[in-house]
């Protein structure tokens, strides 16, 4: 993950400064909690990172690519600077579904990318699972309900999840009906005979591009991936968010729109949404805000475990408790400067600056 570096970064509108010539650098892996009064610059600051806010002056550095400098006139877009964001209404599409929200981002990238073999990579994915068709049954099996109808939607998102496969293999992998046979075993078995003999063709196509193919079956020449400029397929798009939703468990609400969701739910779809770009970095600006106790709860405990995985985020957010817990960096702002920065028990527990000792009293009462 990168190292984000500000330098002398302003933004002024007419005489009101939001942000004074700040000076940040937040390293990677790092979770960097924002504190501090309203209007002190923290989402600012957030947006300005993310190329959502154009600063009036200064550098930022994000890795080893500067993303804004005034001087040199470089500003480099938001969708390539491979930053979440995370806001506090959610930004979702209500005429969209779940899996359409998620989905969007991922359905408009076209940029050089590796070429697969998909074809090659979902054989591989039925023959894992095909090993032990006991379990591809027991799976199957406990979506069937008290009359013995198969929840078929229940029992894909299963197999899904339990084998990281897209909507696509479930389904074929279902349409092999293995808790029906009166052998599953057999049935595995010779299915496993016609994919393993489609893989071999697949490898020998590679073989004859001058090419191998990598664990995830792209295609490799000179040590090198081979890529080509092209958009996403539907099974690669499918696989992102299958792979999000598994990790905020939103699997069974693709098909509903937020309106059906709640507070919660909503959040953990944006938060699906965001991760499913791959960013570099991930920025939540009070993600809690206008959830209640018990949801705001739900919500933390995701980004606590996006935490643990060591992403790089930055959150701005009222939850004193959660930052304490979880942060590696508390900085606090107010009048759109830096007053106090430092290790959360010292922040927290014992702030030397004035005006952090007066917020931390006024928010505590």
């Amino acid at each position: 993950m990168p190292k984000i570096v500000l330098t002398h970064v302003t933004k002024r509108w007419d005489k009101f400064y939001a942000v004074d010539d700040l000076n940040l650098v937040i390293e990677d892996n790092a979770f960097v909690t924002l504190l501090g009064p309203s209007g002190c610059g923290k989402t600012t600051t957030l947006r300005m990172i993310a190329g959502l806010e154009t600063p009036t002056s200064g550098r930022i550095t994000i890795g080893d690519t500067v993303v804004y400098d005034s001087d040199q006139g470089i500003n480099i877009p938001p969708n390539k600077r491979k930053v979440g964001f995370l806001f506090q209404n959610y930004a979702l599409w209500p005429n969209m579904t779940v899996y359409q929200n998620i989905s969007f981002g991922l359905s408009n990238i076209k940029e050089a990318l590796p070429k697969y073999d998909l074809e090659a990579r979902k054989a591989a994915s039925l023959i894992s699972a095909l090993e032990k068709p006991e379990d591809v049954v027991k799976t199957i099996e406990e979506c069937v309900d008290k009359k013995g109808k198969l929840d078929e939607k229940k029992a894909q998102v299963k197999l899904i999840d339990r084998y990281e496969i897209s909507l696509y293999t479930a389904k074929e992998l279902m349409s092999y009906k293995l808790q029906e046979a009166s052998d599953p075993s057999a049935v595995a078995a010779a299915k496993k005979k016609e994919l393993e003999e489609k893989l071999r063709q697949a490898k020998e196509r590679c073989k004859q591009a001058g090419c191998t193919f990598d664990k995830d079956y792209a295609y490799v020449k000179d040590g090198q991936q081979v890529k080509e400029v092209r958009k996403l397929s539907k099974e690669e798009i499918d696989l992102s968010v299958r792979r999000v939703a598994r990790i905020v468990k939103i699997g069974m609400f693709m098909d509903r729109y937020p309106a059906e969701l709640s507070g919660g739910q909503q959040q953990r779809v944006a938060i699906a949404r965001a991760l499913a770009m791959n960013p570099e970095v991930l920025f939540f600006d009070e993600p809690t805000s206008a959830l209640d106790p018990e949801l705001t709860g739900e919500v933390l405990k995701v980004i606590k475990s996006l935490a643990e995985d060591k992403m790089t985020m930055v959150i701005v957010t009222h939850e004193m408790s959660f930052a304490r817990a979880v942060s590696d960096r508390v900085i606090f702002m107010d009048g759109g400067v830096i007053v106090e920065q430092g290790d959360p028990e010292k922040v927290f527990g014992n702030p030397s600056e004035e005006r952090t000792k007066q917020f931390l009293r006024n928010y505590n009462r």
